[in-house]
């Protein structure tokens, strides 16, 4: 069996809000191997968004270790934990987060600028495969205005994956799509799963979301309160199609 990449043992997060003292995360122990896709659930204040922030190293824990290849990110410093989430990391947020001046290319190239050593030429060539690994070829120049809320999502993605992270790290990342566009969200990731063996962690608050994925972990109070595999997965593909023939069907009715 392969040794994990995620490991995390006795987990805390406390946050100190004045006098006030805030358990974010009361003692989490987790392993997630390398091709699992794994979904976080719970109810607001239930610790999964701290611990998506915990493994993306964009927060470090008040005690307990976190593993991430091997390697105890939770003792690098601001320097290292960067560097972690540049190459090794990579993130889809609920709101986009692209920049609105800025060519879908040119989104997608940032975390290389940021990297560094690459020619122009390089970076241009890995974004536009990214891009076009999330069906966007023909949006390059396209500028987050010009583009859905899907297809936005999407240019997300491709950023996320143009360093080939060895973690893709996704926030609600279907919590601003509508029915049909959630799913060709969730169908990129369920082929980048499955295709490129890419770990997904993946936040949602939406139950046939998780169904998409392999595992559901659900937290409560700071904890974990279960961690279960999906017993029957849905195929993100399958059901688009379902509701793209319901669709025409319907509007057939209405027509006729």
């Amino acid at each position: 069996m392969a040794e994990p990449l995620i490991a995390v043992r006795d987990l805390t997060r406390t946050y100190e809000l004045g006098e006030i003292s805030v358990r974010a995360l009361r003692g989490v122990t987790l392993e997630v191997r390398p091709g699992e896709f794994v979904a976080l659930t719970g109810p607001s204040g239930s610790g999964k968004s701290t611990f998506m922030h915990l493994l993306g190293c964009l927060d470090k824990p008040t005690s307990g270790s976190y593993h991430l290849n091997g390697r105890d990110v939770s003792t690098l410093s601001k320097r290292e934990l960067a560097g972690v989430r540049n190459r090794e990391i990579g993130f889809v947020f609920q709101g986009f987060n692209l920049l609105p001046r800025t060519s879908a290319l040119e989104n997608v190239e940032l975390p290389l600028l940021y990297g560094g050593g690459l020619s122009t030429a390089r970076r241009r060539a890995l974004a536009t495969e990214a891009l076009q690994s999330v069906g966007l070829g023909d949006r390059l120049g396209h500028h987050p205005n010009q583009m859905s809320g899907g297809q936005q999502q999407r240019v997300a993605i491709a950023r996320a994956l143009v360093t080939s992270p060895a973690l893709l790290l996704a926030d609600e990342p279907t919590g601003n799509l509508d029915t049909r566009t959630s799913l060709e969200v969730m169908d990129i990731f369920q082929r980048l799963n499955h295709e490129r063996g890419l770990t997904i962690v993946l936040v949602t608050h939406e139950h046939d979301i998780a169904e998409y994925t392999t595992r559901v972990v659900a937290f409560r109070d700071g904890r974990v309160l279960t961690d279960t595999p999906v017993p029957r997965r849905r195929t993100a593909a399958a059901d688009l199609q379902a509701l793209v023939v319901h669709d025409e069907d319907t509007h057939d009715e209405v027509i006729s």
